[in-house]
């Protein structure tokens, strides 16, 4: 099967479709997709479903729902339903456990590009990095189970899930960045730095990117916006990090130049593990 949960929920093999269109049995499945390969507890399953206030039937209704996935997934996967219960959607005991076989699982491969593309970074080899980050966010295909009613167990794995992608978007623009990219960058950080107004990491960025295409000014006015959403939303002021390049710009520090113009990257005015969000 070809699981994907980077956008809206799709459960498919060579019969089409697995996912049902009814909210309940596709929020079970989106979460025993979510965990792909590992048991999920009838605990877990009543939990998502109803948090703290589950009918005396839950169980019941479950296993119901698994009853109904079984068949789905019997109809994608052209076998039997008593075959998709030994093998596919199995009881373990104390829940169930959902195999995906030889199928793709997208949130698996995000998560090995975006291994992948750190490590490079971490190397110094941006272009690679660049190209393992990318291939990594290209998987996304829209917010994370778009079209699944969310509760506990799957706002926990989303929110997840969304976090490593912002963390992977930063990646692959400071590796850009490195490459001397900055022109290309400026539309996507304008608009990040809007969306995240107090994540320091994604302003530093678009700092550098304005001050390495010619706006300078504009620089300074992104730095000052940020020291106000700081002082505003958490009575806090930038870290010394966004303070040393704050100076650097001031004084047109030479580690601000674009590569080709300056060997130095402007890693010595904070470095990637200095990063405040």
């Amino acid at each position: 099967m070809d699981i994907r949960v980077l956008g809206p929920l799709a459960v498919r093999s060579v019969g089409g479709e697995a996912a049902p269109s009814a909210p309940k049995p596709r929020q079970v499945l989106a979460l025993l997709a979510a965990r792909a390969d590992e048991v999920v507890s009838t605990d877990a399953l009543v939990d998502e479903l109803w948090e703290s206030d589950p009918p005396a039937s839950a169980v019941t209704i479950v296993q119901t729902y698994i009853v109904l996935l079984r068949r789905t997934l019997a109809d994608a996967l052209r076998i039997g339903s008593s075959e998709v219960a030994r093998h596919v959607l199995s009881f373990k005991g104390w829940g169930y456990r959902l195999a995906s076989g030889t199928g793709t699982h997208d949130a698996g491969e995000f998560l090995r590009h975006a291994d992948l593309g750190r490590r490079a970074l971490e190397r110094g080899e941006n272009e690679r990095a660049s190209v393992s980050l990318r291939k990594g966010l290209d998987l996304w295909r829209g917010p994370a189970l778009a079209d699944v009613r969310v509760g506990p167990r799957l706002l926990a794995y989303r929110t997840s899930l969304e976090e490593s992608r912002l963390s992977v978007i930063e990646q692959r623009a400071e590796a850009d960045l490195r490459l001397g990219q900055h022109h290309a960058l400026l539309g996507e950080l304008s608009g990040l730095v809007i969306r995240y107004p107090l994540h320091e990491n994604l302003h530093w960025l678009y700092i550098i990117s304005l001050y390495r295409s010619g706006r300078p000014g504009q620089a300074l006015k992104v730095f000052q916006q940020l020291r106000n959403n700081l002082r505003e939303d958490l009575g806090i002021d930038p870290s010394p990090r966004m303070w040393r390049l704050h100076q650097a710009i001031l004084t047109a520090d030479v580690q601000l130049q674009p590569p080709g113009e300056s060997k130095l990257f402007p890693l010595e005015l904070g470095t990637p593990s200095e990063r405040v969000h």
